[in-house]
């Protein structure tokens, strides 16, 4: 009886952008989801802004950039590391205004916009939340089928981001669809 009314869970069929977001170093994926769980990279990079530059000219150079990716690769998501705490102010806002930017723009685009926190991130891909740095970099590689660790950081947690919005998200949408009946 329990069974019969829960939500089929429809596996993800469109591309996922994963942003890591940074002012001096966005790192960004764009991964396409395959049979049985696994995905392909289809991009996978950072971009970056010179320090010395105007925060304002960097945010726009920034936001050109990640408008340029959701032009190009069309992700029907995008996936975003929240904002969840850090002890250099500056960095803070830094980051909080490259995720702005980011969270924007794919919502403007149309994107399904989704935030993970970096626990969350390291659970959904490495299978614990406390895992570090080298073995989500790890388990990028062997999901997403690469030959070497992607590289650099930034990049590999992006990609982390996007595997993660592909594990979690037909759960949130067979949520949804309960909720909706």
């Amino acid at each position: 009886m329990f069974a019969q009314s829960l939500t089929p869970v429809t596996p993800v069929r469109g591309r996922v952008l994963g942003i890591d977001p940074g002012l001096t170093r966005c790192g960004y994926a764009v991964i396409d989801p395959s049979h049985q769980g696994s995905a392909t990279k289809v991009a996978l990079g950072v971009i970056r802004t010179p320090a010395s530059a105007p925060l304002p000219e960097r945010l726009a150079e920034l936001g050109a950039e990640i408008d340029a990716l959701l032009v190009e690769y069309r992700p029907e998501a995008v996936a975003v590391e929240q904002v969840f705490f850090q002890n250099n102010v500056r960095t803070a806002m830094g980051v909080g205004q490259a995720s702005g930017l980011a969270l924007a723009l794919a919502a403007s685009r149309g994107c399904t916009v989704r935030q993970f926190t970096p626990s969350q991130v390291k659970d959904s891909v490495a299978g614990w939340g406390g895992a570090d740095k080298a073995q989500v970099q790890r388990m990028v590689q062997q999901r997403l089928g690469l030959v070497a660790l992607p590289k650099p950081a930034d990049a590999a947690d992006a990609a982390a981001l996007a595997l993660c919005y592909l594990a979690v998200a037909p759960l949130q949408q067979a949520i949804a669809a309960g909720g909706q009946r």
